[in-house]
């Protein structure tokens, strides 16, 4: 036993280290429950620190690097790399670099362009839609991106907003070039991207590019001397009924090109781009992510949902991009054969609703889990399946970047409601509010092109004290008890449908146009199963007409994007209005189309046979049981 005597004793740990166990593991345990994201948050703070830190150096270096800077780099540092895949054809860097240099050339010499000067853009989804933008680019213009599906007199409406010098036209738009051409401002010049114009004074584009030379346009024509300078007008849909050209600034063009890259998207991914490039979902975050990370991107020429997997597959696609019911499309589809064996990681977008729980389900099931679901409003990645609908949570992170609150908003006036002291209060959790962002110098509004009425309306002034200034977003949003958000609807005269914003007022103003209606009423109703809200118009003939829904559907989808298009018309004798003289909509989208609750004649656009047909019980029914599809 002595033997053991002689065995020096285990020594004993000083009294602080189990104490400080004890508090680590406490720590950790309270960090899982009270803030659960608190990594992932920290993870993606320090991705905008060191991107606001490498910003900050090249301002005291006296250097503004754009992304169209980033994109000549990357033609010089990596000119064989794959820019962008179409419809099989490769076009590297190198071959973007210098088909932008032929039409910069060709503008320069032929368009009499000054740095500054705006040039709209109405073009498909094709490379030559890219070439045109960073040729236009180089030479120092401000480029107005239009939406292909607005036509007629919301077309020329958007011309007008811009005050372009210059409009470019793609082959494939023709048509809608035709339509507006008698009533387009004398002193715009077009151009068509053909080689032969049938049209009057219209100049060919084409021709001159393959004659142009390819060397880069003088590099101070390109140079940015302020990052709050313009250089994109994109178009979207606002309250105010007619779309309204938003000025994008460099440093909004920076913001979305890094978003790919904050969501963990790097150089070797191959990004699918099927949204139309008009939407900067597509062009700021799609184009210009792959610009920011020196990566691929798959352009696609339209959305198709039968060749969306089949071309992942061939393409080796690891980022897709969703916005409104696309996920739901692609559910929708037979399964394809080795979609399991597929490279996709991440899919992103914007705004998921409530109802795509189900969708969400099926995509991480097909993909057995590997699939990241973000979307654009988010501020990290999660590696869990999503909360049902969700677009981020509020943290520390968002809280100190992009600050913004929820406030309480009177659906009947239309407006926020302001307490006794004329001050906005913030709504309760679980409560639907309005999403406003605080407005300052790190978190500027550049408002919108044309009349500064536009730029007012969106803007709310003292909300919380003296001298406050916030965006109003137009959104209503709920934030429930552990911090996530939700989309909930859009205000004013705007809804959902399709991914896209439709303003009744714009949906009006077209039906109206027809000689035997007096008076149109559009609003949203919703269907069950479908995201956002389907076009519903109450309408009140002129005396002794009846409705023609023959003309009807014809002046519809002539004048009127798909999306847009009523799906559900409903005739009544007198219209409605509030006591401030405007059309009531509440009662009409309760009320919804129904036919058995509602005795007005009612109508719904069936596609399968382009009509117009009466909306009765049975037809009521295959639309509620998916029989008929919207």
């Amino acid at each position: 036993m002595s033997g053991w005597d002689d065995l020096d004793p285990l020594p004993m740990l000083p009294p602080w280290v189990p104490v400080a166990a004890i508090g680590i593991v406490s720590l950790h345990l309270i960090q899982k429950l009270l803030f659960p994201y608190f990594w992932a948050d920290l993870r993606y703070l320090l991705k905008v620190l060191m991107y606001g830190l490498r910003m900050e150096m090249y301002r005291q270096q006296g250097r503004i690097v754009t992304v169209l800077d980033k994109f000549v780099k990357l033609a010089e540092k990596q000119p064989d790399k794959p820019f962008v895949i179409y419809e099989g054809k490769v076009h590297t860097y190198r071959d973007v670099d210098r088909r932008s240099n032929r039409i910069a050339q060709v503008f320069l010499h032929h368009g009499a362009l000054k740095k500054g000067d705006t040039v709209a853009l109405l073009m498909g989804n094709e490379p030559d839609f890219i070439h045109v933008w960073f040729g236009l680019a180089k030479l120092g213009c401000v480029v107005a991106f239009l939406n292909f599906n607005v036509r007629s007199r919301s077309l020329l409406h958007c011309v007008s907003s811009c005050e372009p010098k210059i409009l470019v036209v793609g082959a494939d738009l023709l048509g809608t070039l035709e339509e507006i051409l008698p009533n387009l401002q004398k002193d715009v010049s077009v151009w068509i991207m053909t080689r032969d114009s049938c049209f009057p004074s219209v100049h060919t584009l084409l021709d001159k590019i393959e004659a142009a030379s390819e060397d880069p346009a003088p590099v101070n024509r390109r140079s940015a001397n302020n990052l709050k300078s313009s250089v994109l007008y994109i178009f979207t849909s606002g309250t105010t009924g007619l779309p309204k050209a938003a000025v994008i600034s460099h440093m909004q063009v920076l913001k979305g090109a890094v978003g790919l890259w904050a969501f963990g998207a790097t150089a070797e991914d191959i990004i699918y781009i099927t949204l139309p490039l008009y939407h900067s979902a597509a062009s700021l975050l799609g184009i210009g992510g792959c610009i920011e990370l020196g990566a691929t991107c798959v352009l696609k020429k339209k959305f198709s949902a039968s060749q969306f997997w089949s071309d992942c597959k061939k393409y080796n696609v690891t980022v897709i991009q969703y916005i409104g019911e696309l996920c739901r499309y692609l559910c929708s589809q037979p399964v394809v054969s080795g979609t399991k064996t597929m490279a996709i990681c991440l899919c992103i977008g914007s705004q998921p609703f409530p109802q795509c729980i189900d969708i969400w389900h099926s995509m991480t099931v097909e993909f057995e889990g590997r699939m990241k679901l973000v979307t654009e409003n988010q501020i990290q990645c999660r590696d869990k399946l999503p909360r049902l609908g969700y677009m981020g949570t509020v943290s520390l992170a968002r809280s100190l970047f992009f600050p913004f609150d929820l406030i309480k908003y009177d659906f009947q006036k239309d407006e926020p409601i302001r307490n006794k002291h004329g001050w906005c209060e913030k709504v309760k959790k679980g409560e639907a509010g309005l999403l406003i962002s605080k407005v300052n110098a790190k978190n500027p509004f550049f408002g919108y092109a044309g009349s500064k009425k536009h730029t007012e309306k969106k803007l709310l002034c003292e909300v919380f004290k003296k001298g406050d200034l916030y965006f109003n977003t137009g959104d209503l949003m709920v934030q429930d008890h552990e911090n996530f958000l939700y989309f909930w609807d859009r205000i004013g005269d705007t809804f959902r449908w399709k991914g896209e914003n439709v303003a009744t007022t714009e949906v009006s103003d077209v039906i109206v146009m027809l000689d035997f209606i007096l008076e149109a009423n559009v609003y949203g109703v919703s269907v069950p199963d479908h995201e956002g809200k389907a076009g519903m118009a109450s309408l009140i003939l002129k005396q002794s007409t009846s409705l023609d829904l023959e003309q009807m559907f014809k002046h519809v989808v002539t004048y009127l994007p798909s999306y847009a298009c009523p799906l559900f018309l409903r005739v009544q004798e007198k219209m409605e209005i509030t006591g401030t003289f405007k059309q009531q909509k509440f009662r009409l989208v309760d009320e919804g189309f129904n036919p058995s609750t509602i005795t007005d004649p009612l109508y719904f656009l069936d596609n399968s046979k382009k009509a117009y047909v009466l909306l009765t019980k049975e037809v009521h029914a295959m639309i509620l049981s998916g029989k008929k599809k919207l």
